[in-house]
């Protein structure tokens, strides 16, 4: 229950989030945007790791091992940069429900094939199904448009 509720929040927080980009991208410029975004995100955790106990130094993220996993936060400055120009262009609604759909596949495929160390799940019909009627969700949510 409480990882459905904190992705629930997730959720949420990224079409603000999406938003809030947007309006200041429009002001600012796309990068510098997102520049800002990194930043303040960064400050953030420096924050709060100092606040919650500093579980581990970072010497440990050097450590990481396979070093590709340490791209995420060049993935995050890209996310940012595609959730801005896909919410500027189709809007927040249509712009979120392309992306929760995208990330519905492409989740599903990492768990099925293993990918990127993730245990690998046995492919299931009923989820492949779940993610055929999301996509069917964007025909009905555009249906006005067909």
């Amino acid at each position: 229950m409480w990882g459905m509720l904190v992705s629930v929040i997730s959720g949420i927080l990224m079409s603000v989030q999406g938003v809030f980009n947007s309006e200041v991208t429009k002001q600012t410029g796309i990068w510098i945007a997102a520049a800002f975004v990194q930043v303040t995100a960064f400050v953030t955790c420096m924050a709060a790791w100092f606040v919650t106990g500093r579980e581990s130094g970072f010497g440990a993220v050097i450590s990481t091992k396979p070093v590709y996993l340490l791209s995420g936060g060049i993935i995050g400055a890209f996310i940012t940069y595609t959730v801005i120009v896909g919410m500027n262009t189709l809007g927040p609604a249509q712009s979120v429900l392309f992306i929760i759909t995208a990330q519905i596949i492409s989740a599903y495929l990492i768990e099925v094939f293993g990918l990127f160390g993730v245990e690998k799940s046995q492919f299931q019909w009923t989820k492949l199904i779940g993610a055929l009627v999301v996509v069917a969700g964007i025909f009905i949510f555009k249906w006005k448009d067909l």
